[in-house]
């Protein structure tokens, strides 16, 4: 029984980084610069996940937060500071429709570990 409340627990924190991360991305959506003010937009971040902990241990765990690969947009603004000369300023590669589904996924699977430690709990309890 501690085994599925590890598994269930290790589930709830993965999905709570995951969480944590398209957080980020959500807030980072319009950035066009970084922070030491080189003009490379935001790079939407991906928590990718792995079995076991390394050590034999039993669930899930956040292997790395890895960059999305995925090519920036484009969008036409001459009066944006980070324009090109043609008038197009590179955008992060954050769409909110995916970072809505990935954030709706992702708090069903945390409810669904959430109710699993519950039942395990009463189960342990009886």
């Amino acid at each position: 029984m501690i085994r599925s409340l590890e598994i269930s627990s290790s589930a709830l924190t993965a999905q709570r980084v995951r969480l944590d991360v398209i957080a980020q991305n959500v807030a980072n959506a319009e950035v066009t610069r970084q922070a030491d003010g080189t003009p490379v937009p935001y790079r939407r971040r991906m928590a990718l996940f792995a079995a076991g902990d390394g050590k034999g241990g039993p669930g899930v765990h956040v292997a790395e937060v890895a960059a999305d690969p995925a090519p920036f947009k484009s969008r036409y603004d001459p009066t944006h500071p980070d324009a090109d000369a043609r008038g197009y300023v590179q955008m992060p590669n954050v769409s909110f429709t995916m970072e809505y589904v990935d954030a709706l996924s992702a708090s069903r699977a945390y409810e669904a570990n959430a109710a699993m430690v519950s039942v395990t709990r009463s189960m342990i309890q009886q």
